[in-house]
């Protein structure tokens, strides 16, 4: 069956190749650049660029501001998280800007023909005015008395007549948490809709002989900016401003205001003025009351299970949720879009080094529950410098103690934040804070069940290194209990034999001290708790698999063999917003440590899981995480 006319875009097929559309336009810069010899200041070609490059910034900045939950999650209207079918269905959210731009393309095309009419010269003349007042006041009022009602009529129209409705507007609707790229998305239809509406008091400023670049530029921009304030689900003026100047409320909406309408779809259809609205009888009297309550922070909600995680490297930190939405909710990935935006991160970097608090950066809803993740403010090269160690255990005790007067539950801590060196596994706070009510694990328990339940029942010899770490302990003690023997490569024999004699007597025998590589040469299942070098990899037989514990993992240089990722399970089915992927795990898995935090939340256990892994606990712990839907990644 055909689809509806205007209700998909006819380069949807070309997926991020529909930027080749721009062709033209930038070969007309090109051109125009060659026979100046100079950039082509007032060539209207490169105007329609760059007004392309501000509009998506427009979005982009709103986009990461509603989500800098370290500065907005008390004003946030709806408190839940963007999903990735919310995501997946608006990625293409700037086709508007698209469409737009290629509208404006044609335009100039016809402005420029040979035959060119007088009209065509005179408009040709005012886009070359950088500012006329007049201009500024004939849009402003042609907003008002045409643009404004007509997107409120239209708008309604697509309520009132179901046809319109589910061929043309119900997409839009089915995104439950507004941002500002969901400003900017929709069919061809509404977007013409919006076109229309916004091109109305271009239009009249420039046939009345008042148009100007600078009134192009400026109504472009400010249309798009209360698009995106409006959608950013985040409230962002005052209840006192409309207190003190009581019509204001009738005269510019609200990110609460227009919530409402996606929530309630049969009221608030304004563009920007609520009077409309008013005048229309599709007013919702709960606006303004919500609108002080999410400002005043009545909708802040405190999380339940907190991850405390950590950044990796710089690279790494553009991955967070409120940078490009696009490379969050994918595997992180080394992409070279985002080289030019190292130096911000980088910046970004020394600005969190400076800050003493940790940033939420993420959440999700699991059971009913709400799960944070929190960052501290140090990168992966940080931890192993010894002048940082203290600085570090502040932070992390800063955090526990923060999420304990917020009545959190349990604190998973993230791979370096529980390094045995930094703080013995989470034991130097649980000691430090013997009154602590929230719980602190570090997950490792689960993260050894992980690794072990990888490897094939019919092993008889396995090859470790880190062997004598907590991760190392563990999987050694239980492996051998199994009658596996154990090739463990450490070099302090001391260490090695207090593992052992922790070993039952009859399963002593099968964990065994190496010294070097060589004695691992026939052995085909390397369990990788310390990097390891192209040269030491050399050692392994064909055949070999890499189970990896160590952060960050190795890198596969040997193609005849194969390597395992970071332990990892994917959450149950029924997660809630969740729309970010953890760092390369794929979506909806996370790391095994944090998964472990979720079972102990998820199990009510009353203990700390910190310090040294308790072997007896590892088939408890998966055989719980198992039960609540946690399934192996």
């Amino acid at each position: 069956m055909a689809a509806p006319p205007l209700s998909s875009w006819p380069w949807a097929s070309l997926g991020s190749y529909k930027y080749v559309l721009y062709g033209p336009v930038v070969w007309k810069v090109a051109e125009e650049w060659r026979e100046q010899g100079a950039a082509p200041v007032g060539s209207w070609w490169l105007h329609l660029l760059l007004l392309f490059a501000a509009r998506g910034l427009t979005y982009q900045f709103w986009f990461s501001y509603g989500n800098m939950l370290f500065f907005t999650r008390r004003r946030r209207v709806v408190p839940d998280s963007v999903d990735f079918r919310q995501v997946d269905a608006e990625w293409d959210w700037d086709n508007l800007v698209l469409l737009q731009t290629l509208i404006g393309a044609t335009a100039v095309a016809q402005m420029r023909t040979p035959t060119q009419t007088l009209a065509g010269l005179r408009l040709e003349q005012q886009l070359q005015r950088g500012w006329d007042p007049r201009g500024w006041a004939i849009a402003l009022l042609l907003h008002v008395f045409v643009s404004e009602p007509l997107f409120y009529w239209a708008h309604r129209a697509l309520h009132r007549w179901a046809p319109l409705f589910s061929r043309y507007h119900a997409e839009h609707h089915r995104s439950p948490v507004t941002t500002p790229l969901t400003a900017a998305f929709g069919t061809p239809l509404e977007s013409l809709l919006l076109t229309v509406v916004m091109g109305a008091p271009l239009a009249g400023a420039f046939l009345m002989g008042a148009g100007s670049v600078g009134l192009v530029y400026g109504h472009a921009l400010l249309f798009d900016y209360l698009r995106s304030m409006g959608y950013s689900n985040v409230e962002v003026i005052s209840p006192r401003l409309f207190q003190a100047f009581p019509p204001l409320r009738y005269l510019l909406y609200t990110p609460s205001y227009l919530s409402l309408h996606h929530r309630e779809k049969d009221s608030n259809f304004c563009l920007f003025m609520p009077l409309f609205d008013l005048l229309g009888g599709t007013l919702n009297h709960k606006s303004w009351e919500l609108q002080k309550e999410v400002y005043l922070g009545k909708n802040e909600e405190a999380p339940e299970f907190v991850f405390l995680a950590h950044v990796v490297d710089i690279m790494a930190s553009m991955h967070v949720p409120f940078v490009l939405r696009s490379c969050s909710s994918t595997p992180f990935a080394n992409h070279f879009v985002l080289l030019p935006f190292w130096p911000v991160a980088f910046a970004f970097m020394l600005l969190m080094w400076c800050c003493s608090k940790t940033f939420l950066v993420s959440f999700y809803r699991l059971r009913g529950h709400l799960h944070q993740m929190w960052t501290v403010p140090r990168y992966g090269f940080q931890y192993f410098i010894p002048a940082a160690k203290k600085g570090i255990n502040e932070q992390i005790e800063l955090a526990i103690l923060r999420a304990d007067r917020m009545g959190v539950k349990v604190l998973s801590l993230a791979a370096l934040n529980k390094n045995e060196a930094l703080n013995g596994g989470g034991t130097l706070f649980v000691n430090k804070h013997p009154e602590l009510r929230v719980r602190i694990v570090h997950g490792n328990t689960l993260t050894a069940a992980v690794i072990l339940n990888e490897i094939p029942s019919n092993v008889k010899d396995v090859f470790l290194t880190g062997a004598t770490s907590k991760l190392g302990r563990a999987i050694a003690l239980y492996l051998c209990r199994k009658k596996i023997r154990v090739l463990m490569l450490t070099l302090s024999s001391e260490r090695f034999l207090k593992i052992q004699r922790e070993a039952p007597a009859e399963f002593q025998q099968y964990l065994v001290q190496v010294t070097k590589y060589q004695p691992a040469q026939n052995c085909k299942t390397w369990l990788v708790g310390k990097w390891l070098s192209p040269r030491e990899q050399r050692w392994a037989p064909a055949g070999t698999h890499f189970h990896q514990f160590v952060v960050p993992p190795i890198i596969g240089f040997r193609r005849d063999c194969t390597y395992g990722k970071l332990a990892a399970m994917r959450l149950p089915k029924d997660v809630q917003g969740l729309g970010y992927c953890e760092y390369t795990m794929e979506r909806g898995v996370v790391h095994a440590c944090h998964a472990g935090g979720v079972v102990h939340f998820l199990e009510g256990w009353g203990h700390h899981e910190v310090g040294a892994i308790d072997v007896d606990r590892i088939d408890v712990v998966w055989k719980a995480a198992l039960k609540h839907g946690l399934t192996p990644a």
